[in-house]
């Protein structure tokens, strides 16, 4: 499966970043060095005439990776331009360092039909700056009761099916919906949730649920869907994608699934491998997500499971909502947090500071190893692929607020904290998408 590109110039272009620390994990690239392009693609080397002519960014002292990419992104639009729109979403992951993003299919209306997803890809094609990649629902208005025209909607532009957010919870519709997926060699990405458990619930079942008078969310809700999952992947071969896997039982269940054989691949995001079902100590809605944080045996288990190659790659699940929208009783509050334009800094702290994996590593989380999950032709800095490029400096300190962050909506729990590791620059095919023109 190729990535949807669109034509971002005419003419001839060429860019040369020099001097930076360029880190290619999936060329096994770590030196000092210049990366080219010509014409938006990743070249070798450029020629005398070529060097006088480019557009040059001096990257000294900087790491120069292939663009970030990301699988679980909710973008909002069409319905809820409120929160966020393609144009603010895109913009915000260019600030991130994101020059791939998946956007999830629980738009308004869903993107369950081949009007949906021309919309989105018409909106795509007028407003983002970068590579946005549209999912199409596995069933009819992502009820669980019918499967979504799911052949259709990968001819209009889908290339991965989701129900985006809500788990299929007959498992005979899932049954047939990943054999149907199949058929167009698509992947099923799958929200685990066992809602019969977890209707009502607002944070993870245990102590800290019992200390807050807060309806806990049992573990075993995603444990279960995670195995239902590796069972169907195992006796029909479907490739599912378990998105922002959450529970230590979770991470052993795919570990042995992989160990087996099986098709699946699964994510954790910045936010679980981070944070702690103690951070919601407060009340402050900005934890709230969906899963739910949960203990610190299950962060750890999840760093483990990414360390060892049990979870494949990092994705951010980017929920935005508005400040009133959060600013809610707790029980009231919408599920989920901004996590674009902090997700480099925080795996930074809590990966690569902490010394649990060295920074090579973590850009093959956000890269090549996401890219692989769908067959992308991105994620590397290989001769002929697209100049997607990010340069950052890993110690740079900046304090997140609202006017630094490109996102319409500002709902992250790191709001008013400074974080270490600051995005320059980011490329998508060979032009400079951010800093912002305007």
């Amino acid at each position: 499966m190729r990535a949807l590109r669109r034509e971002t110039s005419t003419g001839m272009s060429v860019v040369w970043i020099k001097n930076g620390r360029v880190i290619d994990p999936a060329n096994q690239r770590d030196e000092i060095g210049d990366v080219y392009a010509v014409d938006g693609k990743i070249v070798e080397s450029l020629s005398s005439q070529q060097k006088q002519q480019a557009e040059t960014f001096d990257a000294q002292g900087l790491t120069v990776s292939p663009g970030f990419i990301d699988l679980h992104c909710h973008l909002r639009e069409p319905g809820d331009r409120h929160k966020e729109t393609i144009a603010s979403g895109s913009r915000a992951a260019a600030k991130g360092g994101f020059t791939t993003v998946l956007c999830m299919s629980n738009t308004k209306p869903p993107a369950d039909s081949v009007g949906a997803i021309r919309q989105i890809v018409d909106l795509i094609d007028r407003d983002s700056i970068i590579n946005v990649l549209p999912t199409g629902c596995l069933t009819m208005n992502r009820e669980g009761k019918a499967l979504a025209p799911i052949g259709s909607l990968k001819q209009a532009g889908a290339v991965a099916i989701s129900d985006g957010g809500h788990c299929v919870q007959n498992n005979e519709i899932m049954r047939r919906g990943v054999e149907y997926a199949s058929m167009f060699d698509l992947v099923v990405l799958d929200h685990c949730e066992d809602a019969n458990q977890t209707d009502g619930c607002v944070m993870n079942e245990g102590l800290w649920a019992l200390r807050l008078g807060l309806r806990g969310m049992p573990s075993a809700a995603e444990d279960i869907m995670v195995s239902r999952n590796v069972i169907l992947s195992s006796h029909y071969g479907a490739r599912i994608h378990l998105q922002h896997i959450s529970s230590a039982y979770a991470v052993d269940v795919i570990r042995r699934a992989k160990q087996r054989g099986v098709k699946i691949t699964a994510e954790a995001t910045p936010h679980h491998i981070s944070l702690t079902e103690a951070s919601l100590k407060d009340y402050n809605t900005s934890f709230k997500v969906v899963p739910p944080l949960r203990t610190e045996a299950d962060r750890q288990a999840l760093i483990e499971g990414l360390m060892d190659g049990t979870i494949d790659c990092i994705a951010t699940a980017h929920a935005p909502h508005t400040e009133i929208e959060k600013d809610k009783e707790f029980d009231y509050a919408p599920f989920g947090m901004n996590g674009l334009e902090t997700a480099l800094s925080v795996c930074l702290d809590t990966l690569v500071r902490s010394k649990l994996v060295d920074l090579s590593t973590l850009i093959g989380y956000l890269t090549h190893r996401a890219a692989a999950v769908l067959n992308l032709d991105c994620g590397t800095l290989s001769p002929g692929t697209s100049a997607d490029v990010t340069i950052f400096d890993p110690e740079e300190s900046w304090q997140v607020t609202p006017d630094t962050l490109a996102s319409l909506s500002h709902n992250s729990p790191w709001l008013n904290l400074t974080l270490r590791g600051k995005v320059k620059a980011t490329y998508y095919a060979g032009k400079r998408v951010y800093p912002f023109a305007d």
